[in-house]
């Protein structure tokens, strides 16, 4: 078969011949149909990430971890768990009975891959308790991801919405498609934080953050109140970690400002995780909820591994 395969860590994967799997003991074969590059992917690939030596823990590899592929019967199924070596990236893949589900019927395979990515921004209610109203700060809103909270804290019903970037004609975007406030974040370190207090209004409620890093240790620094006085709850759900993997926390950043720190998994179990997925497939079905893609060809992969001008679409390869 065809595959991604990647030769070592940091590389770029090869579209070359690659054995095809052979079903074990209650393992099942998938013919892959979709798969959606994300930044844990590359992470994973790089060698950098927490699960880079499950997934790649030798070479030569095949990356990716889950996709959308259809079982021997023909039935389109979302699937993961995978068997090293072989990942998502080829045109099949191996993984045990039952570590696949159903896709929602009518959706084109492509979209249903980045659908996770708006699952994750649910993060909001499963993991901060979001209530309608609220004001978001969506950090990293100019990624895929952080386009698609801005999308989804806007469907939930937030009252206000601020989102943060690094390109201003990237950030008109954002605004088109449901921010009331932008915040380019590649200004000094003063400027950011008083662009934080700026635009809160009456405190952020809740914040997605994609970025971590430098973004996230000022705004946690800003919040810090300037007398004695009882903090606004903000609650934050750590996500990505687009900027850095690490930030530094004063004792004063949570003290007294009333900040709240979660992780995205906090509040998940299979039946929440249910619930947001099929809130998501409804705000697809009804039009409420789009998602931008940019198809490539299993053929592509070295060159789409490297691109740079996706700009808010995901790349999905096509095997």
């Amino acid at each position: 078969m065809k595959a991604a395969v990647l030769h070592e860590a940091g590389g770029i994967p090869r579209y070359e011949d690659f054995p095809d799997p052979v079903a074990g003991d209650g393992e099942v074969i998938i013919d892959v149909k979709a798969v959606a590059v994300e930044n844990v992917d590359r992470a994973i690939a790089a060698g950098t990430h927490y699960a880079s030596e499950k997934y790649t823990g030798r070479f030569p590899a095949i990356p990716a971890f889950d996709g959308i592929g259809a079982l021997p019967d023909g039935t389109l199924v979302g699937f993961g768990n995978i068997r090293l070596p072989y990942g998502a990236l080829a045109e099949k893949t191996v993984v045990p009975q039952g570590s696949y589900m159903p896709i929602p019927d009518g959706i084109d395979p492509a979209v249903v891959s980045v659908m996770a990515s708006a699952v994750t921004a649910m993060s909001m209610k499963t993991a901060a308790g979001f209530v309608p109203g609220e004001t978001v700060l969506v950090q990293g809103a100019t990624g895929v991801a952080g386009r698609l909270a801005v999308k989804v804290a806007r469907l939930l019903g937030a009252g206000r919405i601020v989102a943060t970037g690094r390109d201003d004609d990237q950030l008109r975007e954002v605004q088109a498609i449901g921010a009331d406030t932008v915040i380019n974040t590649a200004v000094s370190d003063e400027a950011l934080a008083q662009a934080y207090l700026d635009a809160k209004g009456d405190g952020y409620d809740v914040v997605v953050d994609y970025l971590w890093g430098r973004p996230s240790e000022i705004l946690l620094r800003a919040l810090v109140p300037r007398s004695f006085a009882f903090g606004k709850p903000t609650r934050v759900v750590q996500i990505g970690e687009s900027a850095d993997t690490e930030i530094a926390l004063a004792g004063s950043s949570l003290r007294t400002s009333g900040v709240e720190i979660y992780g995205a998994a906090k509040g998940l179990d299979p039946q929440t995780m249910d619930e947001a997925y099929q809130q998501i497939v409804t705000w697809k079905r009804s039009g409420e909820l789009t998602f931008d893609v940019e198809k490539v060809p299993l053929s592509d992969i070295e060159t789409a591994w490297q691109r740079t001008d996706l700009k808010g679409r995901r790349l999905v390869v096509m095997p």
